[in-house]
C-alpha cells in the first residue's frame, strides 16, 4: 500500500494541520483508531444493544482524524437507525484502508529520512 492507494475515504491534511504536523501524534491517533475499529467493528450488530453507541462514538473518532464519509455515515445511521450501519461499515472499511496506506507511506519515508 502507498499514497496512491489512498481514496479520499480521510483527509489527511486536516489530520496533518489538526496535529499541527506532529508526526510522532500523528502516528499514535491512527494506531487507536486502528485499534478502537477492531472493537466498534464488533458492536456494528443491529440485532445488539451497543450498536447505537459504538455508531456515536465512531462518528466522533472518525471527524477526529478527518475521517468525514464515515462521519456523515454514522450520523445518518443514528437518525436513520439499524438500517443504516451497513453504510457505516462500509465507510469505516475505506477509511481503514486509507489509514493503512497513509501510514505505509509514512512508515516508507521514515526509512528514507536520514538519521542524525
Amino acid at each position: 500500500m502507498a499514497r496512491r492507494d489512498l481514496t479520499g475515504a480521510v483527509d489527511f491534511q486536516y489530520l496533518e494541520s489538526f496535529t499541527a504536523g506532529d508526526g510522532e501524534v500523528i502516528d499514535e491517533v491512527l494506531t487507536l483508531f486502528r485499534e478502537q475499529a477492531a472493537i466498534w467493528s464488533v458492536l456494528l450488530d443491529p440485532a445488539g444493544e451497543g450498536w447505537r453507541d459504538a455508531v456515536h462514538t465512531i462518528k466522533g473518532a472518525a471527524r477526529g482524524i478527518g475521517a468525514f464519509q464515515l462521519g456523515d455515515a454514522c450520523a445518518r445511521a443514528e437518525s436513520e437507525g439499524p438500517g443504516g450501519i451497513d453504510a457505516v461499515r462500509d465507510a469505516l472499511d475505506l477509511a481503514l484502508a486509507d489509514v493503512a496506506a497513509y501510514a505505509h507511506e509514512r512508515a516508507l519515508q521514515s526509512l528514507r529520512t536520514p538519521r542524525s
